[in-house]
């Protein structure tokens, strides 16, 4: 089975949307509370490639397997080197390569557009994430305890961070 990567096109926000609602009703890899709607997902992901940040999927027999994106991670212009990631996985195609193959992605798309570091921000209970970033090269940088509150229990937010470029 061979993972396809391209730029996410608006007939893939069906299947986006679906992995999505997975991870707010079944996880902490997402603190929202309700499902999203179709509209609001759309609006999302066009909001991401207005501002020239990139939407991907993964593709496999057709079917979407995963997708990833990255945004600003604050608001403030100083920042605008560091960008925020998310990457999720279809339950059905996950152990298949299709995370790995998407963050690869997502850091040359960043390193092309002159980025400088890469965050990620992982509910500490999600050790299998955290895992996997690190054979990715990220580093856990720190934790901000009972910054969530979910699924009736606080929850506490791992950054993880990737410098793209050293400075010389």
């Amino acid at each position: 089975m061979t993972i396809q990567i391209r730029p996410y096109a608006e007939a893939d926000v069906t299947a986006i949307l679906d992995i999505i609602n997975d991870n707010i009703l079944h996880s902490t890899s997402l603190y929202d509370y309700e499902p999203r709607s179709l509209a609001k997902q759309s609006d999302l992901l066009k909001e991401k490639t207005a501002k020239h940040f990139p939407v991907i999927v993964a593709e496999m027999d057709g079917k979407i397997a995963g997708f990833g994106m990255y945004g600003e991670f604050r608001f403030r212009d100083a920042y605008r080197f560091t960008v925020e990631h998310s990457v999720y996985v279809s339950n059905e195609f996950k152990g298949k390569g299709v995370g790995g193959k998407l963050l690869q992605s997502l850091i040359e798309l960043a390193k092309k557009q002159g980025l400088h570091t890469m965050i990620g921000v992982i509910d500490a209970e999600n050790t299998e994430s955290i895992l996997f970033h690190e054979k990715y090269g990220f580093k856990k940088v720190g934790i901000i305890k009972e910054s969530g509150f979910k699924f009736n229990r606080w929850l506490d937010s791992v950054f993880v961070q990737l410098i793209l470029e050293e400075n010389t």
